[in-house]
């Protein structure tokens, strides 16, 4: 009897033995934290690659390997040899010329925004170990070598400058840059957040012209935030920010000669009220290529410009009666053509545009997405593509050629597949993961032959297996109205269908976006079996409006942000109730950023549904937001009253049933707190009760330091508390 009451207590030892998994090992610790292979860069000749490492000596230097067996072929410079005012440089951060007989480095950075990095940048030549300073003064922005390597062009105090490496010389461009008026070859902030750009200028191929756009912000409104630094009174930080309805700057486009040093400006034609989200010389040097789109960006349209005469002809137009995309996928094939992407029949796909013929030839077709396009080896006639070809929670990388013949799958796995291509396309790393498997990073050789294992995350794999994680697993929902919605669920790893759990949904929702993907979500993942361990199931559903499955799913939500996205939520919440082993009394939601905003909508419009939600730097009512992203979707306030009205949580805070967590950042630049502000106002008018988390001086990301450790600790205890 002995015997059998020590098994007996023995066994569920053993069964609930499980590692548990803590908030410092997620966010401050980073135990779970995936590797990815050492940064190096690719050299012209795509068969070798330079990388910092110590030498010999043990001294920093910058070495040149070969990229197949790893080895070192030379040193092309350290840390000894190249000083400045009698001190090392940091080899940290370079970048080489064209040529690659020079390189630059950067100290001393810091971000203005997310995609804007000024720094103090210096010049070497790699064969004179001579050293020279970008420039004096300021900091600078974007430094872009010419073709040959013998100039730089660079940003400085809202103005564009050439500096020429041979005479040591300094050119302005431009003259009339002001901060908050002016800006010169640098977008203005909903540029840069929106079409996901910073720098606005480039060189001609043969190095004699350099175009770029001007920025006029003097009728764009401002937004002041405050930073609490210790100080008696706060410190003010105001920009210009144009929300839905409001000024946009009024942009131009000027190319600037070398030679004669004048500077023409290129006619976009008579409407201020439009953008110019991409700027591209051709190969033909005095050629650029403009997009110009209108405000309401439904249409885009491909300008090709004389860099002598600043005359223009439209090439090519793209039309929608929703809204066209911008994307980096311009990609000219010498003299002949080049290739664009566009869901003009419905889905995604790459397009050649012929120069001789002027049509425009489709070379993907299907029922699938074109996600990213790879490139375009000219030397043997390949274009490379990833695609939602093999489902839509799935990536995959295919080849054709540029009339769209002899394609050809290249990945291997189900799950999701990326390549990065060298130059010269001799090479290819490929990183592949899948939902419950952390990244592997590969090096191929063109013709698919593994040449080594960069990095498998092993390590992790193994750390991971006494914590004996659930596995997320993929269902589809058909809804209603007969479509299928993609979702993937979690349960705790000790499940028992014969009790009953509460659930935690999560999702984003945002156009254009998925987070239903079988992929490694790193964080997230770990968050989520956190909470598994907890003993919450966690559900996650891609609504209508996300990415991967056609145009028309895609642009359902059009004019009417919020309505189809919380309908489809609240269905697979209220179906997810029905389940067996769920508390239907208990399901929770939480999001981020647009996922905040239909959280916020959950527990307004979903109140009979959703007991507890957690909404993360919401949008709350749309007409605060930026006009670039606002309007692609929603048209102008004026235009669509209900669309901005009729799916705003603000106006539906006297639903609030249940247990509610607002959180902002006090400095964000691109959600403003005041949208939680106007969002906690209406909730106090109406005295509905809720809790109310600030983070001082925090941007969106709302990162650094202990900050995200200390945003899911009161996450986790509310969720526990309350759900």
């Amino acid at each position: 009897m002995k015997k059998i009451a020590l098994l007996l207590f023995v066994i569920p030892l053993f069964v609930f033995s499980q590692q548990k998994i803590t908030l410092d090992d997620i966010w401050l610790k980073g135990t779970f934290r995936a590797k990815t292979p050492s940064s190096f860069n690719v050299l012209n000749d795509g068969k070798n690659y330079s990388e910092i490492a110590t030498n010999t000596a043990g001294v920093n230097a910058i070495g040149k390997y070969e990229l197949a067996s790893g080895n070192l072929i030379a040193e092309i410079i350290n840390a000894n040899e190249v000083k400045f005012e009698g001190r090392s440089l940091d080899l940290s951060s370079y970048a080489f010329s064209p040529d690659e007989k020079k390189l630059i480095f950067s100290e001393n950075l810091e971000y203005v925004y997310r995609r804007s990095p000024k720094a103090d940048y210096f010049v070497v030549d790699i064969d004179a170990k001579d050293v020279q300073r970008l420039s004096s003064g300021s900091k600078q922005l974007f430094p872009k070598f010419s073709p040959n390597g013998k100039k730089i062009a660079f940003v400085k105090d809202n103005n564009l400058f050439i500096k020429d490496l041979l005479s040591g010389t300094e050119v302005a461009v431009t003259n009339d840059g002001l901060p908050n008026k002016i800006k010169n070859g640098w977008a203005d902030w909903v540029y840069e957040e929106e079409f996901s750009r910073a720098d606005y200028f480039d060189w001609s191929a043969n190095g004699d012209y350099l175009a770029y756009v001007k920025f006029d912000e003097t009728l764009v409104k401002e937004f002041t935030m405050d930073l609490y630094k210790g100080e008696l009174y706060p410190e003010k930080v105001t920009y210009k920010y144009p929300k839905a309805g409001e000024d946009n700057s009024i942009v131009s486009v000027h190319i600037y000669d070398l030679t004669s040093k004048n500077t023409v400006k290129v006619d976009v034609g008579e409407n201020n009220d439009m953008y110019i989200p991409r700027i591209q010389f051709t190969k033909e040097p005095k050629t650029l290529c403009v997009q110009r789109l209108n405000r309401l960006q439904n249409k885009l349209e491909y300008l090709f410009a004389n860099a002598d005469s600043g005359k223009t002809e439209v090439v090519l137009t793209d039309e929608s009666k929703t809204y066209v995309d911008i994307s980096d996928d311009l990609t000219f094939v010498g003299d002949k053509g080049f290739i664009i992407s566009s869901e003009r029949d419905e889905y995604n796909h790459l397009y050649f545009f012929d120069f001789k013929s002027k049509v425009l030839k489709q070379i993907t077709k299907g029922n699938w997405d074109v996600m990213e396009f790879k490139g375009y080896d000219q030397k043997n006639n390949s274009l490379f593509y990833v695609s939602t070809e093999n489902g839509v929670i799935n990536r995959d990388v295919f080849s054709c050629k540029l009339d769209g013949s002899a394609k050809k799958r290249l990945s291997k796995l189900e799950g999701q597949t990326n390549f990065e291509f060298t130059h010269g396309f001799n090479y290819y790393i490929s990183s592949y993961s899948n939902a419950n498997t952390p990244p592997v990073f590969e090096l191929y050789s063109i013709d698919g032959k593994l040449v080594k294992v960069l990095e498998t995350n092993s390590e992790l794999v193994a750390k991971l297996k006494p914590y004996n994680l659930s596995q997320k697993k993929f269902w589809t929902y058909s809804a209603a109205e007969g479509f299928e919605l993609n979702a993937w669920m979690m349960k705790p790893a000790n499940f028992d269908s014969t009790k009953k759990y509460p659930v935690y949904m999560y999702a984003y929702g945002g156009p254009g976006s998925n987070v239903v993907n079988n992929a490694w979500a790193g964080s997230e993942f770990m968050w989520h079996q956190l909470l598994n361990q907890e003993g919450y199931i966690v559900v996650c559903v891609d609504n209508r409006g996300t990415q991967g499955r056609g145009r028309q799913f895609k642009h359902s939500t059009y004019l009417q942000l919020g309505k189809l996205e919380i309908q489809d939520q609240i269905e697979v919440a209220k179906y997810v109730g029905r389940m067996p082993y769920v508390d239907k009394s208990r399901i929770g939601f939480q999001g981020w950023s647009y996922g905040g905003y239909m959280a916020s909508l959950m527990i307004t419009k979903g109140a009979d549904v959703i007991k507890t939600a957690i909404a993360v730097a919401p949008v709350t009512n749309w007409k605060y937001y930026d006009n670039i992203y606002t309007e692609r979707f929603l048209r102008k306030p004026k235009d669509n009253v209900s669309g901005y009205e009729d799916n705003s949580p603000t106006n539906y805070v006297k639903n609030i049933k249940g247990k509610f967590l607002l959180i902002h950042g006090g400095a964000d630049d691109n959600v403003h707190v005041q949208n939680s502000m106007e969002l906690a106002a209406a909730m106090v008018k109406y005295n509905i009760p809720f809790d109310f988390m600030i983070y001082p001086n925090k941007n969106h990301g709302i990162a650094g330091g202990n900050t995200r450790l200390h945003i899911y600790t009161k996450m986790l205890k509310f969720v526990k508390e309350n759900l």
